[in-house]
């Protein structure tokens, strides 16, 4: 009945003979007596004792996702015995799905279940994504509006649409269920996760970013996050047309990647720091060599002259861990002409700076902080931590000398994504560190339905690199720099 894909076992000959060597009942067994029915009542008292054991639409639709989901499991198990694993490596997904359709019958035929067309479809879905894909994720990776999934135990999945957080109606069995698609997904790209490592950072297989940690660390159930990979990229021109900065603030920022100012995106968790990024980096020439370096590869960078690299977390017996410092100082050998470190948030920041002060002009990183004064102690801080013995004036001179931009990206209470605030660092004023704000999101207030009003705007203050423009061929009209009203 299957094709090449089902096992070639002898489990049908063994269910045939063992119901061959099941005794036959014995003729003379006496029959069980049979019930006598009571009298049917009258109809309306009929109607009337039925009507408190009517079962509510939702618990009716609960009741129908435990049954499905019981059968799934089942059927799951199944397919495990049935399907030649090996074999599915080749299999197109048309086949796979026939055979998992044929399975599905004769399952359902064997144990008398009656599904309608709707759940038959719907659990050859999940037993197709069970076996390639991810499970009950498969779906939320597919949806193009969901932009975050959160994994807070096996029966709490949240996710993000247009930055809100939304709790949805897809769970999993149990906690082995959601441990088995974790392995999944981690042993796919060589790490591992386990009680003795509880947490891990990996990739999946579209480029989407994955992090879980499990019990015991994980008190309530394993906790996963997935912030999914784009395959369309975002322009400049799509993110001013969404509204993150305006066409002049996008002019400024091309002048400063193209004539190689040292930049570095700061923002919070989820702000867009990577997108914004990326779309910076459209800007470099394609002429220019360029490496990247990241824990967890997601620039998407789209020059022809890319070398990429991503760090290596230590082996079973702790040896063998690759880490961004070791990547970027073997970059510096590479010959780069621009280097891009996806988040700079270590020790990694000597090096770092070390490039951007050693004829590596025009990199690129992002770093966790809340505004530009915030990312400069930051950046302090990392030196420090990096067990590097320098006085503090040394450290801002170095940070002074290397980065020459800071591009603040923020997530506001509505969900959206702006970019709030661009300032240039212009140098040392004793031991401080000089700064100027030239454009800023300026808020205004807040709708009955809690939207942001407000508006971008330059603060007045003229480039201090807009002599360097000029030399390079970008002549900014000073209007640019001029405070506007809102529109």
């Amino acid at each position: 009945m299957f094709s090449r894909y089902k096992k070639t076992d002898a489990r049908d000959t063994k269910t045939a003979a063992d119901a061959a060597a099941k005794p036959a009942p014995k003729p003379d067994a006496p029959a069980a007596p049979i019930a006598e029915k009571p009298a049917p009542e009258p109809t309306a008292k009929r109607v009337e004792a039925r009507r408190p054991a009517q079962v509510a639409p939702v618990d009716k639709e609960r009741r129908r996702k435990e049954r499905l989901s019981d059968i799934k499991v089942e059927m799951h198990k199944r397919l495990l015995e049935d399907l030649n694993l090996a074999a599915l490596e080749t299999a197109t997904e048309k086949d796979l799905k026939s055979e998992i359709s044929d399975i599905t019958t004769e399952f359902l035929s064997d144990q008398g279940l009656v599904l309608n067309r709707e759940e038959r479809v719907a659990l050859n879905q999940e037993l197709y994504d069970e076996v390639r894909g991810l499970g009950p994720l498969e779906p939320l990776l597919q949806d193009e509006s969901v932009n975050d999934i959160l994994v807070n135990g096996p029966q709490q999945i949240f996710v993000e649409r247009a930055g809100k957080l939304q709790l949805s109606d897809i769970t999993f069995k149990d906690e082995k269920h959601l441990l088995r698609i974790i392995d999944k997904i981690v042993s796919a790209v060589g790490r591992r996760v386990d009680e003795s490592n509880p947490y891990v950072d990996a990739r999946l297989a579209d480029g989407s970013r994955f992090n879980a940690m499990v019990p015991p660390v994980a008190v309530d159930g394993s906790l996963v996050s997935i912030r999914k990979f784009k395959k369309e990229k975002l322009g400049i021109d799509d993110l001013v047309r969404f509204g993150a900065f305006t066409e002049e603030m996008a002019a400024y920022l091309q002048a400063a990647v193209s004539t190689r100012l040292n930049v570095i995106v700061s923002g919070g968790t989820g702000s867009g720091k990577t997108t914004t990024l990326n779309a910076l980096s459209s800007f470099i020439d394609n002429d220019e060599r360029i490496l990247t370096i990241e824990d967890t590869a997601e620039l998407q960078l789209q020059q022809t002259h890319v070398g990429r690299m991503e760090s290596k977390p230590a082996n079973v017996e702790g040896k063998g861990a690759v880490t961004q410092r070791d990547c970027l100082r073997n970059a510096l050998r590479m010959r780069p002409d621009r280097i891009i470190v996806g988040e700079t948030r270590g020790e990694e920041v000597i090096d770092m700076l070390q490039a951007m002060n050693t004829g590596h002009d025009g990199s690129m990183t992002t770093i966790h902080a809340n505004s530009a004064r915030d990312g400069v102690s930051r950046l302090e801080n990392m030196v420090a931590m990096a067990g590097i013995e320098m006085p503090l004036k040394a450290v801002r001179s170095q940070i002074s000398s290397a980065v020459n931009l800071i591009v603040q990206a923020s997530r506001l209470q509505d969900g959206s994504r702006r970019m709030v605030s661009i300032t240039e660092i212009t140098g040392m004023e004793g031991e401080v560190i000089s700064m100027q704000e030239v454009f800023r999101y300026q808020r205004t207030g807040l709708t009955p339905d809690n939207k942001i009003i407000g508006h971008f705007t330059a603060t007045g203050v003229r480039s201090h690199y807009s002599e360097r423009f000029r030399m390079w061929g970008y002549d900014l009209p000073p209007s640019l720099f001029e405070p506007t009203n809102p529109r």
